[in-house]
């Protein structure tokens, strides 16, 4: 697939997908929405790929949807907006489920569905001057398909306040409120995002894959006897495995794992 308003790249095991339109603020429609959800794919299936960082140009990260594209949506009937929707929603559900783990390199300003995509993604690490917003309310409209993903990274109490009142707030209270996992000087941005992808590319890619499965599965649920049998599987079976196997067998003998030779 041809990208218009994104480039995807890959370097040493972490695929990039940055969003190229900085003289609209980053700002997303169906044609962009498209694009990202079939670079996620990609990036999620291509077997060198340990990880995918999801970072912008310019001085805002994504605000929201363009305003041509919302022009188009205004004359929509019913049926048209449940497709528009519709693809949205298969584009978050997309970086949420990817396979290989995700970061948010949040440079600069996020707004409306553009809070979706950072918290679809696994980690979040923002500049100090980055702004976030839920503005939906402030045109009559709801953060709808965006909101079983931004609820999961704020929780409810937070989303209290913000969904309802479309206020502005500040990386700070992103991070008070668990939005965003760690706020730095903008100066500093690549070394916290390169910090994490360490930490990611030394581990055992099966096992890496496996938690963010583990974590999907049980996050919200109700801790029954349904739930503890398929924990106990997921152990039983990453234990017996392959590459858990060499990961004990390295630590014992006190070598590196063979992923990492």
């Amino acid at each position: 697939m041809t990208h218009r308003y994104l480039t995807l790249t890959v370097n040493a095991g972490v695929a990039t997908v940055t969003l190229t339109q900085p003289e609209i603020r980053n700002a997303f429609s169906d044609e962009v929405i498209l694009e990202i959800t079939e670079a996620f794919r990609v990036a999620g299936e291509r077997p060198d790929v340990r990880a995918v960082v999801l970072a912008a140009e310019g001085t805002a990260f994504c605000a929201g949807a363009n305003l041509n594209w919302m022009r188009r949506m205004a004359d929509y009937d019913r049926a048209e907006n449940l497709q528009d929707a519709g693809a949205l929603a298969e584009m978050l559900r997309t970086i949420y489920h990817c396979p290989k783990p995700t970061i948010a390199r949040v440079q600069g300003d996020v707004y409306a569905g553009g809070m979706g995509l950072v918290a679809a993604c696994d980690m979040a690490v923002a500049a100090e001057n980055a702004g976030f917003c839920l503005s939906e309310v402030k045109i009559g409209l709801v953060p709808g398909t965006i909101a079983p993903y931004v609820l999961r990274a704020m929780g409810a109490r937070a989303g209290h306040r913000y969904f309802l009142t479309g206020e502005r707030f500040d990386a700070a209270e992103a991070l008070r409120i668990g939005f965003v996992h760690q706020v730095v000087a903008a100066e500093q941005l690549d070394d916290a995002v390169d910090s994490l992808l360490k930490a990611l590319l030394v581990a055992g890619p099966d096992a890496v894959r496996t938690c963010k499965k583990l974590v999907l599965d049980v996050a919200e649920r109700e801790i029954n006897a349904q739930l503890i049998a398929s924990t106990v599987e997921v152990i039983a079976d990453i234990r017996a495995s392959e590459e858990g196997k060499e990961g004990v067998q390295a630590f014992l003998s006190k070598r590196k794992p063979s992923w990492l030779s």
